[in-house]
């Protein structure tokens, strides 16, 4: 059989650009939009629900990343150059990577700044002034949703008023979300209203709706546990019989499966309450994947948990 150098040259080639194209068009190369990065899924569930069709974003890091010990990838590297905004947390939540965001120019820009800092939670002994995990306290992400709003606004002027409508219309969601949470919190018996979690992201939370916090590790998931840290949360659990403490989506569990060991030892059980979402949403496409989602599952698995066996007596 006679081979047509030709044809098959014309295929190969055809080929090729098919991918290019295909190419091309995942990375959103062709699309004409204002193209924004974010470093976690929080902020790039503001950044749709304010600049919904008209910004095209995608986020470095996705479900169950721990945003404390990310590393950015060759991929975040080309869409930060390419980006015509590139959003991130601040208040070191990002880690190393801070750095290089910090040295990215004008058109990078913390969704922090707009908190008042007598509304931010000090931390003087993390690597940032305060604690950054400020999306807990549903009102002061609020002033997230403002940033984000301004810093659209500038990208895209023609559409600043839409994306001022978007913003008004989603803070009213997250004063129905504030309210929401401080009344199911309310509902656990003042004495059982404590949250034991892997790390100490929850502090916005609990001073908003009203439940003691304590963390294993530190702010940052960088710091390790150590056996006094375990027996001190032991000794805690069992004094004040708490019936369940909760592991994180984005942190090891060893850690907390380590405490339950540690009370068991004691003579007593404390339940697995199930696992939070922390530093990280859920995958797109569920309810969790969704910030208000997110909140919803948070405060339902809590309640749950900490009044579970109160609904058999």
């Amino acid at each position: 059989m006679t081979l047509n150098l030709s044809n098959i040259t014309t295929a190969v080639l055809s080929l090729i650009l098919l991918t290019f194209s295909a190419c091309a068009n995942d990375d959103g190369d062709r699309d004409d939009r204002p193209f924004v990065v974010t470093t976690t899924n929080l902020i790039r569930d503001a950044v749709e629900n304010v600049g919904g069709e008209d910004i095209r974003t995608v986020s470095m890091m996705g479900p169950g990343v721990d945003p404390h010990v990310y590393r950015a990838t060759p991929r975040d590297f080309q869409n930060m150059e390419r980006a015509d905004l590139v959003l991130y947390n601040g208040h070191f939540l990002e880690g190393r990577l801070s750095e290089i965001l910090n040295r990215q120019g004008e058109h990078t820009r913390a969704v922090t700044t707009s908190i008042p800092e007598d509304k931010l939670i000090e931390a003087s002994d993390y690597g940032g002034t305060y604690d950054p995990h400020v999306w807990f306290d549903a009102e002061l992400w609020i002033y997230v949703i403002d940033d984000v709003t301004e810093a659209l606004s500038r990208l895209l002027p023609g559409h600043s008023g839409t994306f001022r409508e978007r913003a008004e219309s989603y803070k009213q969601e997250l004063r129905e979300l504030h309210l929401y949470a401080l009344q199911r919190i309310q509902s656990i018996p003042e004495e059982r209203r404590i949250l034991i979690t892997a790390h100490d992201a929850f502090q916005y939370f609990g001073r908003a709706y009203g439940i003691e916090v304590r963390g294993l590790q530190g702010l940052s998931t960088a710091t390790e546990f150590g056996v006094q840290d375990v027996s001190r949360m032991v000794h805690l659990i069992t004094e004040r019989e708490i019936p369940a403490i909760f592991v994180e989506t984005s942190v090891s569990t060893r850690s907390i499966e380590s405490v339950i060991a540690g009370v068991r030892e004691r003579g007593y059980e404390v339940r697995n309450g199930g696992s939070l979402y922390s530093d990280s949403m859920g995958a797109r496409g569920t309810p969790e994947g969704t910030y208000t989602g997110m909140f919803r599952y948070n405060v339902e698995t809590i309640v749950q948990a900490l009044t579970e066996d109160l609904e058999q007596l």
